[in-house]
């Protein structure tokens, strides 16, 4: 088990490396294309920021599956034809991606798109063969009816994490933890139970970590390069092919036999119906922001559609929370969720996870009512952390030098506090109608 550990572990760190090194030359590459959002008088971002980082990610998915099909135990995932699915699916949907980001392109258009690159992996066998139902058992669908709840689960994936990418660095964080949770999940149903049907789902979910682990340090808060819908696309239709390769190929009657004992078989039909559920896990919050989006809109008469400031992360902001620290609150939930998710499957019979849930989720709670809470290091640390987590008690000491440190700690406070970046779509960044900060929309007229 050690070697394919290390095999995954290679492929993890070759497409995160790819993945990274490629995005400083996209992004200059981004700038001499043009391929830029318009500062808007609502932005605050002081330079226009490119998007297309997809094209970097794009790179790290092909480098992965590469250096992947030359490994000896993940040789046997490319005798099927779902990596190369996997590939013409992210190849289409990439560059539907690219123009978009760069000269824009009709909603419908995009819907159709999606679709398209859907229907292709759906052609070259990466489709959902049976479904679990709970009360009637496996059922095996037809291909029109295969087809049809493929390319539904793989828009909507698209989509919501499309929906999510909302803030600097959200998105790539948020599916770079349901890839963790996917690949352990994944990799327990094939060296646990295995079966090696679920070994094409276990590379996704590691090339899709890569992915996002090697962008994430040019997307953190402040953001030198969006992914754009080049990225957000892509690494939603990743998510969505692991899924649908696990509950396409793997048999759910093999993994009643391979537990053994209806008792066993009983726990071991849980993890069946995962694959459909962990997908929804990590954009539950953000279909959960939309569905509480569109009931708002229309209880106010106005337009589902229609744009307004209303969303979790706008209201994370609202109530006091940095931009950093409302990224990882919603860091927390996702993990909390996908993670629970993938641990239930394992032992549904454990009463300890649903406590530790319910434990992780008061934590969660107390950290979204204390958004003005800073913690202190101690005295002996606070040469290692940033300075507005240092105590100011030495201003008797040195009154100079601790005034000094004082002032640029209150600075940096401050400069955490009110640069919350509520991004749009895309990462095009603006705030609300907030009273404490400053209306830079008169202090960008003068330029």
């Amino acid at each position: 088990m050690g070697q394919p550990v290390r095999e995954y572990l290679l492929t993890l760190c070759v497409t995160a490396a790819v993945t990274y090194l490629l995005t400083g030359p996209v992004r200059k590459f981004a700038i001499a294309a043009g391929a830029m959002p318009e500062i808007r008088a609502r932005d605050v971002h002081r330079e226009p920021t490119p998007r297309l980082g997809g094209i970097a990610m794009f790179g790290g998915l092909c480098a992965g599956l590469l250096v992947a099909s030359h490994l000896t135990n993940l040789k046997s995932v490319f005798e099927t034809n779902e990596p190369r699915a996997l590939l013409s699916g992210a190849a289409l949907i990439w560059i539907l991606g690219v123009l978009d980001d760069k000269w824009g392109v009709d909603a419908l258009v995009k819907l159709g798109g999606q679709m398209i690159a859907a229907g292709v992996m759906v052609l070259q066998g990466l489709t959902i063969l049976w479904i679990p139902i709970p009360g009637v058992g496996t059922v095996s669908l037809t291909p029109m009816q295969g087809t049809l709840l493929t390319v539904a689960l793989v828009v909507i994936t698209i989509n919501a994490v499309n929906f999510v990418d909302g803030l600097d660095g959200l998105a790539s964080g948020m599916v770079c933890i349901a890839a963790a949770a996917f690949f352990m999940y994944a990799y327990r149903m094939w060296f646990g139970y295995g079966i090696e049907a679920a070994a094409p789902a276990t590379l996704f979910s590691v090339v899709l970590m890569g992915m996002c682990l090697g962008f994430l340090p040019h997307n953190m808060h402040p953001a030198r390069i969006f992914m754009g819908d080049s990225g957000s696309m892509l690494i939603g239709l990743v998510m969505a092919a692991g899924a649908v390769s696990v509950t396409g190929q793997v048999d759910p009657d093999l993994l009643n036999v391979k537990a053994g004992g209806l008792r066993e078989a009983t726990h071991a039909m849980v993890p069946v119906y995962i694959p459909l559920l962990l997908p929804l896990t990590v954009i539950a919050v953000p279909v959960a922001d939309l569905i509480l989006a569109i009931v708002r809109r229309t209880w106010k008469g106005q337009s589902p559609f229609a744009a307004d400031r209303g969303h979790l992360h706008h209201r994370l902001l609202e109530i006091g929370h940095s931009h950093s620290r409302a990224v990882l609150i919603m860091y927390f939930w996702s993990a909390l969720i996908a993670f629970g998710a993938v641990a239930y499957s394992a032992n549904n019979a454990s009463m300890w996870i649903v406590l530790g849930i319910v434990l992780l989720s008061a934590v969660g709670l107390v950290l979204l009512l204390l958004p003005r809470f800073t913690p202190r290091a101690p005295q002996w640390a606070e040469r290692m952390v940033p300075p507005r987590y240092r105590r100011l008690a030495r201003a008797v000491v040195d009154p100079a030098g601790a005034a000094a440190e004082a002032s640029a700690a209150a600075e940096a406070a401050d400069e955490e506090e009110r640069e919350p970046i509520p991004a749009g779509i895309n990462g095009a960044t603006a705030i609300g109608d907030r009273s404490r900060f400053v209306d830079r929309r008169k202090a960008s007229s003068h330029h």
